[in-house]
């Protein structure tokens, strides 16, 4: 056969590269449970569709070109649901996937080329940072990685964290518009082994930057999976609510069966009495496409509900006080997790949904100490700038700022309230006292009647629409058959969807 060697040389390079860091530490991997780098494509990608990018690539350094099979990264490009991205996966068998002068390059051509030809990135991490070798002394002046992190949200960022993520991988979560986190993994600047050192004590991965800290205290962790499949299958689900990039809408897809019938359900799941809390997460999965509603930071600023979903199988994302927790009150992490979805909703052509009950912002010393001031106007100068359909709905309470903070006050290009609206600049009982001085546990008597007298200064739905303040009240019940309505009359027909992108250079890591 005509070059018999040539091909026998190439398909044992090609073996060494499949086989990563060998049998032994792919065998540990799949006794623990955990997929490997190319496993973890596989699962992710439509069977055949995977090519890969730099299969041959290995460490820049002579001796450690044996060592590093694809230098520790496995990039290329494929598809999800016949739509078409680019894929950086973490290879932990090969240096702990360590970052290199060759893998770096190889990871900044996926991502250019995604910018480039508008597809989506998808980072599948798992990194011990960056590899001391290769960039010690001259290493340094060889690496082109500096200028990649900034972006602006042209095509869609995702990454998923399996497993230790420092370095890189902890940048590209980041960087990226979704992130879901395994349990067990850590993300952080640097290893524990190396904070252990600097701060002179043993400090654990899961103290210094585990799934807990970033799902519930930095909201860096949109997502949390119990293992690699479900990781890998929300990354999927999160990408089939976007777009493949900011200049198409949002795909369509046909509504279920039943998905009109949930709305029947909102009275019974709102109790008649304001003091009375309730989920608004169970009101949204009532009215949206049935199976639909998809909540990011679910664990983060919890008493602020945000999330995807579909209406009459549009996209549309939103944000709902909570009042479940907290009553619904709005604080500085609030404020961070509403501005972040903002931006994201609105670079990638997703009209957003307001859903207010809410009795205000934080107050005290301590929300002043976390900036709830300048992270209240950073939330309206994001919502200023979108170019995407907006519409306001109060379920019940609104007080003070948050009225317009939540979309209502002249932002939203639509106002609504259902009938249960009660609006006023701060909760009636809060102004009793402030106002006339007079504590419910002194004289209840004349506080109840100085309540309902503030109550009857003109705050219900019917007084905000005579001033057009709502421009409809509705029973809640009716909720789904207003946002197909309205969300079909603000399509943007003279662009076919695609909003002007205002705040697509605004930082990924807001939060």
């Amino acid at each position: 056969m005509a070059f018999e060697d040539k091909i026998k040389d190439h398909e044992a390079r090609r073996a060494k590269a499949m086989a990563m860091g060998g049998p032994e530490k792919l065998e540990k991997r799949k006794n623990a449970g955990v997929l490997n780098a190319r496993s973890r494509i596989d699962y992710l990608l439509d069977g055949g569709s995977f090519r890969e990018s730099g299969m041959f690539g290995t460490s820049y350094i002579k001796e450690m070109r044996e060592q590093t099979p694809t230098d520790g990264k496995v990039c290329g490009f494929g598809e999800i649901e016949s739509r078409p991205v680019g894929v950086v996966a973490y290879d932990f068998t090969v240096k702990g996937s360590s970052s290199s002068f060759t893998n770096n390059r190889k990871m900044s051509h996926i991502k250019d080329m995604g910018a480039k030809r508008g597809f989506p990135i998808v980072f599948l991490s798992e990194s011990t940072g960056i590899r001391m070798p290769d960039v010690m002394g001259e290493g340094m002046g060889l690496t082109n990685e500096g200028n990649r992190f900034w972006r602006k949200r042209e095509s869609p960022w995702v990454s998923s964290l399996m497993g230790y993520a420092f370095g890189s991988a902890a940048w590209h979560a980041c960087a990226a518009d979704f992130n879901v986190m395994r349990k067990g993994s850590v993300m952080a600047v640097a290893s524990p082994r190396m904070v252990s050192k600097a701060l002179n004590r043993e400090v654990t991965g899961e103290e210094l930057g585990g799934w807990k800290t970033h799902a519930e205290h930095s909201g860096f962790a949109d997502a949390v999976a119990d293992s690699d499949e479900e990781a890998l299958d929300l990354v999927k689900t999160f990408l089939s609510y976007l777009p493949t990039n900011q200049n198409e809408a949002p795909p369509v897809l046909p509504v279920p069966p039943g998905s009109e019938d949930g709305g029947k359900t909102i009275l019974d799941l709102m109790p008649e009495s304001l003091a009375k809390v309730y989920d608004v997460r169970k009101i949204i999965k009532a009215f949206v496409d049935k199976d639909s509603f998809f909540e990011i930071k679910a664990r983060y600023a919890k008493s602020l509900t945000t999330g995807l979903a579909r209406i009459d199988g549009h996209t549309v994302g939103f944000i709902a006080n909570n009042p479940q927790f907290k009553g619904g009150v709005m604080d500085a992490d609030g404020c961070c997790k509403a501005t972040s979805f903002i931006v994201m909703c609105d670079s990638y052509n997703i009209p957003l949904v307001f859903l207010q009950d809410q009795p205000g912002f934080l107050i005290g010393p301590e929300a002043e100490k976390n900036g709830v001031i300048g992270k209240i106007i950073n939330w309206m100068n994001a919502l200023l700038q979108v170019t995407m359909p907006r519409i306001s709905i109060i379920l019940r309470k609104s007080y003070g700022r948050g009225f317009i903070n939540m979309g209502a006050g002249g932002i939203a290009e639509e106002v609504a309230a259902w009938w249960t609206a009660d609006v006023s600049f701060m909760d009636p009982r809060s102004a009793v006292t402030i106002v006339h001085g007079v504590d419910e546990k002194d004289d209840p008597e004349q506080f109840n009647q100085l309540v309902d007298e503030m109550r009857e200064r003109g705050g219900s739905a019917y007084d905000l629409a005579s001033v057009y303040g709502v421009k409809e009240v509705f029973d809640p019940r009716e909720t789904r058959a207003y946002l197909i309505d309205m969300l079909k009359f603000h399509r943007s027909r003279l662009t076919g969807g695609v909003g002007q992108h205002l705040l697509s250079c605004w930082p990924t890591s807001y939060v």
